[in-house]
């Protein structure tokens, strides 16, 4: 939009942003969600949440605190802090450190056994060398906590999470393959296996998880080149275990060109790479979200596959966003539960602030057919007062590159994403509830 020069330029502007505001706030009652909130602590940052949901309407959403953590001096930037809704997220206890620690802890992945629908279990990297598997069964009040891999020589990266019964597995980065550490006694005793032994493919980060009814554990994961990580291609695949995580079988999915970089709001470079997100629902279908690109730099879209035969083949991909080409797409978010019942959500660039620059916003949709067709989208991000690094349009940067997604026991999806000025800071968590 184009304003005037004129001695009322301020009064137009004021008149348009409202304008626009009340439009957005139009558009999210339209859909059917909440207007966005803001979550855990009001002072320091909080980024990349992972969220949770049981068989009894807790909502659990897990975050790493970068500042000071109220009533733990002890407490080491950035910590782990467990935000807990006992009614379907319409309240929230107070926030709290789950474990005190002299490092840092990072990477949040937080998970309910789809068996019991209560078991609840949480991961992180602790430091650079220990990934963190906990354990609570009294929704969430006390914990149990295990060292799935302790890595004194290796710096390793990236845990993630997924969990069946007594089966508990937490892939991670040890510098250039991708291992997965095992456990079959709900989360006490933990074993390692590499998930591919040829580290030829470059530097490897997982992705997304899940377990599928019948107990096949999947991963999906991604190969960035070792050298010229802006100017190569990259590649995703997802492995297979049958066997409960011993023997493991790959499939490439897709390949990616270089991603954009983004140096202007200070981001590392592969912050806006190829990802890929994993659920599976009720019927053992496997469901698949990923953003890729075709260009060099240049924009990514959204996709989605399923398969229906264990991993074994895959539908072909297809564009789940209905905004226009050349727009970047990022941070894929899946979850799924009864047959057929699938919902993603990503972020995009499709709206523009009043001097053209691209703002960021997160999107929903829903399939009930397994994805072989799509609610209408929704736009979960919203205007805030008070923030300035949210505007009318949307939001300056995401704040990390993983957001979570989840069902409730009412069928109500829960969202919950991270919004800033740039990649540094400052930012928070914000939160959604709805259809």
């Amino acid at each position: 939009m184009v304003f005037r020069t004129s001695r009322f330029g301020t009064v137009q502007k004021l008149v348009i942003c409202f304008v626009l505001t009340l439009t957005a706030k139009a558009a999210l009652a339209a859909s059917g969600f909440t207007p966005q909130r803001r979550l855990g602590y009001t002072s320091g940052d909080q980024w990349e949440p992972a969220l949770a949901t049981d068989a009894h309407g807790h909502i659990y959403i897990l975050f790493p605190q970068y500042g000071p953590v109220a009533q733990c001096p002890v407490c080491t930037a950035p910590t782990m802090v467990l935000l807990t809704s006992n009614d379907n997220g319409i309240s929230r206890e107070p926030p709290r450190p789950l474990l005190t620690s002299s490092s840092g802890q990072f990477d949040a992945q937080i998970k309910v056994d789809p068996v019991d629908r209560q078991t609840l279990y949480a991961s992180w990297l602790q430091g650079k060398h220990d990934v963190i598997v906990g354990r609570s069964q009294d929704f969430g009040r006390s914990w149990y906590f295990a060292i799935a891999e302790h890595s004194p020589e290796v710096v390793i990266d990236k845990p993630v999470l997924a969990v069946r019964g007594p089966n508990v597995y937490v892939s991670f980065n040890h510098d250039q393959t991708l291992a997965v550490a095992a456990s079959h006694d709900y989360a006490q005793n933990f074993s390692s296996a590499v998930v591919n032994p040829d580290a030829g493919l470059g530097w490897t980060l997982a992705a997304g998880a899940t377990v599928d009814p019948v107990g096949n554990v999947y991963f999906s994961w991604t190969a960035y080149p070792r050298t010229n990580i802006l100017t190569r291609p990259v590649e995703v695949f997802v492995s297979r275990s049958a066997d409960v995580g011993r023997n493991w079988s790959t499939t490439p999915m897709d390949v990616s060109s270089a991603p954009p970089g983004c140096s202007a709001q200070v981001c590392s470079a592969g912050f806006l790479a190829f990802q890929m997100a994993l659920a599976s629902d009720d019927a053992g279908i496997i469901y698949a979200l990923w953003n890729s690109g075709s260009v060099i730099g240049g924009p990514e879209r959204i996709y989605f596959s399923s398969s229906t035969n264990e991993g074994e083949n895959w539908s072909a991909k297809v564009d789940v966003s209905n905004a226009p080409f050349g727009v970047e797409h990022c941070f894929p978010a899946i979850t799924a539960g009864t047959a057929g019942d699938v919902r993603i959500a990503w972020m995009d660039t499709r709206k523009v602030d009043t001097q053209n620059h691209l703002l960021w916003n997160t999107f929903y949709r829903a399939s009930t057919n397994g994805g072989a067709t799509w609610s209408p989208e929704s736009q979960l991000s919203g205007p805030v007062r008070g923030y300035d690094y949210i505007l009318p349009n949307g939001f300056l940067f995401p704040f990390g590159n993983l957001f979570s997604i989840g069902i409730d026991n009412l069928g109500t999806t829960h969202v919950v994403w991270g919004e800033g000025r740039n990649y540094s800071s400052p930012g928070s968590i914000w939160y959604t509830r709805g259809r």
